[in-house]
């Protein structure tokens, strides 16, 4: 559970701020003063990955020029200790890719500040910290004064709005911020979440140390606002101090955020809530040294890790959990039911044998754990949608979970089990809806990537509702560093049936490449790809990605009626290959007239038959994150595609804006 405040601070001229000044120092922007008749180049400003404004509707379209509005806020104030304008800082979680952080952002800021009619000059900035970790967060430049509406002669602003400057909303912003963050999180599948508490209400017994950023800590370093460093150094020890006294709180600390850590993470924690190297050393001994701390041993890199007494909880009462439904039988399938689940499948081509067969027959049994571990390639997902026809025909109702979303859509389509991601599961419980009931049977698809943390709560609600649970994985596929991963502690205890015959693939050189990469043997595998030409090598990254669009391009002509995409790395080698895709469909001739719309991501320019990728889950659309698809008509508002799963879905931009090129991802 990590914590991110919300900040506001007022421009005024009091305080000897220019508003034009800070609007233009948080975006990078050159901007011309017209007090001063000078120009401000902030075009060296770092880190910013994003700038816009966002002006409510009705609003005077020349205030979307960041010169234009802010100089007309400067004009329409006329007293020397004027208010001019309100700036709002939050931090946006560094688990998300940049576009989505970048979104997440804009969305909050429309719907919390724009909708109320506040011009919001929007900076997202995405720094590497000292640690060499992104810390990505967002300025928000915020007009006082009721923007005009537009009409010639009409002043640019009316008058200002005492509500907007209430300490009430803000505190409503922090806590909407936190909503709308953890909502998104669930909604991404990243088993992470934000609280706009402090960490006083949190019941952790620390304060918040001042933020020291990049252009801070250069101005501290020049001898400029010594007063926060000291304050900075001041609290910083008086957490140490506490740590030192109570180093639980330490790992309270630690473990909202994370199951287990390495001595690494512990000093790099006391670091940040410490001061000096005298008080580092005092409060890593007493974290160290705390009977709280469970020491784990030592993980596949041979890293010690360690754990608090909380967690070993956690992990007592997943096992209590998994046990009580293990022993328990109240979900007996009658042999008729199988049966014509498996002569079901037999006509439609499928025929369950050998570990299969005995996989579909452990987890339609009467208990109400069912536990199944097999290789990616194995069939897993056919024998389940088998288990689904036999639940069904017996009166139960089947869900599935999985940790991310496309492994739920993988767990749907292959099986006919209507999915979703654990946490948006979670998210639905939090609020009231779509409990789980007694005849209910819960398939977690790729429980191997579930924490421990998640694993319980999800199988204590199941078995405190009655319902069958369904775990199926592979404990090895994860490269876990989670001493005792809840998939593996349950295989350990509990009766499992394993699946190792790959049928995905149909030549055993294949079979074998893929046992090999389940197992590990990572080189193993992309040799036996090298010996049959499957693997190239080439001297440069450009001249890889040039033979990479002749290969795709190539693929394309002998094979129209086929799907192809190119995978890489980076997002700029995924524009790049993008670009580059397309622009051989242009030379082909094989695309439409072109339209520039704006996306999430900014502006792109689609034409009838470009791929596309959507990158948003959207139920009322049904579609997800990861969809691909092909243009049929697009102009600058509006979009259809066709989708690859067989059916079009058409959409407003403003409505849903997150698609990108489809021909490479990453």
């Amino acid at each position: 559970m990590a914590i991110y405040h919300l900040t506001v601070k007022v421009i005024s001229r009091a305080a000897g701020s220019s508003v034009l000044a800070s609007a233009a120092y948080r975006s990078a922007s050159r901007l011309h003063d017209e007090r001063l008749d000078r120009a401000h180049d902030f075009t060296r400003k770092t880190g910013v990955v994003h700038s816009e404004i966002l002006l409510p509707d009705g609003a005077p379209e020349h205030l979307g020029d960041r010169e234009r509005l802010w100089n007309a806020v400067e004009a329409g104030e006329k007293r020397k200790d004027a208010q001019l304008s309100r700036e709002v800082e939050f931090a946006i979680p560094r688990e998300m890719i940049q576009a989505d952080g970048v979104v997440l952002a804009r969305d909050f800021v429309q719907r919390e500040m724009v909708d109320r009619g506040m011009i919001a000059d929007l900076n997202v900035h995405w720094d590497i910290g000292a640690d060499g970790q992104a810390k990505p967060h967002a300025h928000v430049m915020l007009t006082l004064r009721e923007a005009g509406d537009g009409r010639a002669g009409a002043p640019d602003f009316g008058a200002k709005v005492r509500e907007w400057n209430a300490t009430a909303l803000v505190e409503h912003w922090r806590e909407a911020w936190a909503d709308h963050v953890n909502a998104r999180l669930a909604a991404q599948d990243i088993d992470a979440s934000i609280d706009h508490r402090t960490l006083e209400a949190q019941g952790l017994d620390l304060k918040p140390q001042n933020k020291i950023g990049p252009a801070a800590a250069r101005r501290l370093s020049e001898g400029l606002e010594v007063e926060r460093l000291t304050d900075h150094a001041q609290i910083a020890r008086r957490n140490g101090d506490r740590i030192i006294a109570e180093p639980s709180i330490a790992l309270d600390a630690m473990t909202h955020q994370q199951a287990t850590f390495t001595r690494r993470d512990v000093a790099m924690f006391v670091h940040r809530h410490s001061d000096g190297k005298e008080q580092f050393d005092q409060a890593m001994s007493a974290v160290m040294e705390a009977p709280d701390l469970v020491a784990l041993g030592h993980d596949g890199r041979s890293v010690e890790r360690f754990t608090s007494r909380d967690m070993i909880a956690t992990e007592l009462r997943l096992e209590r959990a998994t046990a009580r439904l293990a022993t328990q039988a109240g979900r007996p399938v009658d042999a008729h039911h199988r049966t014509a689940a498996l002569l079901r499948s037999q006509a439609a081509g499928l025929t369950l044998a050998g570990e299969q067969r005995a996989a579909f027959d452990h987890v339609t049994d009467s208990r109400d754990l069912g536990v199944v571990v097999g290789y990616a390639g194995t069939g897993k997902s056919a024998l389940l949608g088998v288990a689904r026809e036999a639940w069904e025909s017996a009166g139960y109702t089947v869900r599935g979970a999985a940790l991310s979303g496309i492994a739920a859509e993988n767990l749907e389509s292959g099986s006919g089990i209507a999915s979703r991601t654990l946490a948006s599961l979670e998210l639905a419980w939090s609020q009231g809806r779509e409990p789980l009931r007694a005849r209910d049977v819960l398939v977690i698809d790729e429980a191997g990537l579930v924490g421990t943390r998640q694993m319980e709560r999800v199988v204590s609600a199941a078995q405190e509702a009655g319902a069958k649970v369904v775990l199926v994985g592979d404990p090895e596929q994860l490269q876990s560093i989670e001493a005792g991963a809840a998939f593996r502690a349950t295989v350990e205890r509990h009766p499992y049936v394993e699946i190792t015959e790959v049928r995905r693939q149909r030549e055993d050189w294949q079979r074998d490449a893929t046992r090999h990469l389940a197992i590990g043997r990572t080189a193993d595998a992309l040799q036996a790809y090298a010996d049959q030409a499957m693997v190239h090598a080439c001297e440069t990254r450009a001249v890889a990605q040039a033979e990479l669009i002749d290969c795709w391009d190539k693929d394309r002509l002998e094979h129209p009626g086929q799907t192809r995409i190119i995978v890489t790395h980076t997002n700029e080698a995924r524009h790049a290959l993008n670009a580059a895709a397309r622009q051989r469909l242009r030379d082909a001739d094989q695309l439409g007239k072109d339209t520039t719309v704006r996306t999430a991501a900014g502006e792109r320019v689609f034409a009838p038959g470009d791929r596309v990728m959507l990158l948003k889950n959207d139920r009322g659309l049904g579609v997800k994150n990861g969809m691909l698809g092909s243009v049929g008509a697009v102009t600058p508002t509006r979009m259809t595609v066709d989708l690859d799963a067989g059916r079009s879905v058409v959409f407003d931009l403003k409505d849903y804006a997150h698609v990108d090129h489809g021909y490479a991802a990453t």
